[in-house]
């Protein structure tokens, strides 16, 4: 009869060398965790951590202003302030043109205005004959076409319809007889006792005239 040997309190059971072992369940989890730690990770977790990146930039996409980075702000904010800096400049070129205009035509009208006793003494010698020929006759002449070329403009005629703005009434009288006026409705001048003088738009002087009324 053949005696079996019952191992003893504690001992493992030998298996033999032939035989192949199933690991149990959690051995199983341990050595996955095992590969998982060393870096291997199954095609599923790959799959899944590719999906990630997707959803976020679609997130990223429909995220409002706010998200922008705080350089995108900057570089708006310092174009808005380049841009009105270039509005202000335009605008004040053009201001400082304007008035530099004004101030070269004013300068001229006040040197005209000086020169207004000297262009009446020119105009009453040449009303005279005093200045058909000779060297003053040409400084004369000089002197006018020079003040032209910055607006000097004489006017005042007999004839003309009396308008306050352009002429100073200083005589009012009869109506010529000798026909020298042509007929008209309204005032009008019928002597002229002083030339005007205007620059541009700007009357430096009205011509001081005597008026008639119509009969």
């Amino acid at each position: 009869m053949t005696e079996q040997h019952q191992p003893a309190d504690g001992a493992e059971e030998v298996v033999g060398a032939d035989e192949t072992v199933e690991p149990t369940t959690a051995e199983a989890a341990a050595l996955q965790g095992d590969i998982l730690d060393e870096g291997d990770v199954p095609e599923g977790a790959v799959a899944q951590a590719g999906d990630a990146p997707e959803d976020r930039s679609d997130e990223a996409s429909d995220g409002s202003a706010d998200d922008l980075h705080p350089d995108t702000f900057l570089a708006a904010e310092r174009l808005s302030d380049l841009q009105r800096l270039q509005a202000e400049y335009v605008n004040y070129k053009r201001r400082v043109d304007r008035d530099r205009a004004v101030v070269q035509e004013r300068a001229a009208q006040s040197v005209i205005e000086a020169l207004l006793p000297v262009l009446d003494d020119i105009h009453a010698a040449r009303e005279h004959g005093d200045l058909v020929d000779g060297p003053f006759s040409a400084i004369a002449d000089k002197l006018e076409s020079t003040l032209v070329k910055f607006g000097l403009e004489r006017y005042g005629a007999i004839g003309e319809q009396f308008d306050p703005s352009l002429h100073e009434a200083l005589m009012h009288t009869a109506w010529p007889q000798d026909g020298s006026v042509e007929p008209t409705d309204s005032t009008t001048v019928v002597q002229v006792l002083q030339p005007g003088y205007r620059a541009g738009e700007r009357v430096l002087r009205a011509a001081r005239v005597a008026v008639a009324d119509p009969e």
